[in-house]
């Protein structure tokens, strides 16, 4: 009897072991984006673990399973085998599983599900003291309700989420994050100016968290084009400005912060400096390729030349104008001035 109890541990020992191996190859597998590969591992752990007959450990296999195939694309089948994962007494109180029912729903279209998963996974992140999960959370719900267009319950999301990440130490999320309640302020037109240049204010406070020059500049630019939409043009002027060197290595964002530069110095009446933004934004889009927004600058430099005196300029500039947008296929509705963001 000893020796068969002995020999059972054993192979019991032996299948546990190699549920945490292919467990663990599945997890490097999801990292490395192998999602065929994950699945098949997590499929054979999961065939293992049935044969201990612990239902804890069946439970964690079929989660991961599940898991992984919401990641590799097939969030049907991922949504699955989530619920039988759920069917444990501390299932709800999981705060990966419902992140991940959310992320299977939203996969399929359904915004509203996945929404409130987001909330609860948040709200168990939270009561864990884990600020950068709960922020994870709150942004994907937050992009929930932009989807479904409602704007005060998306700012709501992003402003969470925010708050979750400095608690965490991260202020590039956190900066990120209030950019994007800022864009939904506006969108949502619920929110006075103040309360809206309050938040895209602070987003900016929190741009020195920012290491990598590319998010930098593109948190500017995205900045910029929101003070724009308040038509607050002085604060605009200086994120453009503050966008130009940290995209400096990225011409299709240095574009961008170029041509929205000049178009904010015609909107102050800053013409003569609004030149050199509007020809070198006209030139890295020429070269990109992008007719349409390379026609904008044109467009844009005419009207400068013009308010300078410079007819022939102006002239010149707004035939290049023409030509782009005709070569665009552009209607003539859409040629004045515009920013892009």
């Amino acid at each position: 009897m000893a020796s068969d109890a002995a020999a059972s541990g054993g192979k019991k020992t032996k299948t546990m072991k190699g549920i945490e191996e292919l467990t663990n190859a599945g997890h490097r597998a999801l990292t490395e984006q192998r999602h065929s590969y994950a699945v098949t591992c997590f499929k054979d752990a999961l065939k293992s673990a049935k044969q201990l007959q612990d239902s804890r450990v069946v439970r964690a296999c079929t989660y991961n399973l599940g898991a992984a195939y919401v990641e590799s694309g097939q969030p049907q089948k991922g949504l699955e085998f989530l619920r039988r994962a759920q069917s444990g007494p501390k299932a709800e109180r999981l705060p990966d599983l419902q992140f991940n029912f959310a992320l299977a729903h939203n996969a399929l279209g359904q915004s509203t599900e996945a929404a409130a998963h987001f909330l609860q996974a948040a709200q168990l992140y939270r009561s864990q003291g884990d600020g950068g999960s709960e922020g994870d959370a709150c942004m994907e719900m937050g992009h929930c309700y932009s989807r479904t267009q409602d704007w005060s319950l998306a700012v709501q999301g992003f402003l969470r989420a925010a708050e979750s990440y400095k608690m965490a130490d991260m202020l590039h999320s956190a900066a990120a994050a209030l950019k994007q309640a800022g864009n939904h302020m506006i969108q949502s037109q619920q929110f006075s100016s103040d309360d809206i240049t309050g938040v895209l204010d602070e987003c900016l406070s929190l741009t020195h968290g920012i290491s990598e020059p590319r998010i930098l500049g593109e948190l500017y630019l995205s900045v910029g084009v929101s003070f724009c939409r308040l038509r607050c043009f002085p604060q605009a002027l200086q994120c453009f400005q503050n966008a130009v060197s940290p995209a400096a290595q990225w011409p299709p964002l240095l574009a961008k912060v170029t041509h929205n530069l000049g178009a904010a110095l015609n909107s102050v009446g800053q013409f003569k400096s609004a030149l050199v933004y509007h020809r070198q934004a006209a030139g890295l889009y020429g070269s990109l390729g992008c007719r349409g927004d390379q026609a904008r600058c044109f467009s844009n430099l005419a009207v400068a030349c013009s308010e300078l005196g410079d007819e022939e300029g102006a002239a010149e500039s707004f035939i290049h104008a023409l030509q782009g947008f005709t070569d665009a296929g552009l209607s003539s509705d859409l040629w004045p001035v515009c920013l892009s963001d």
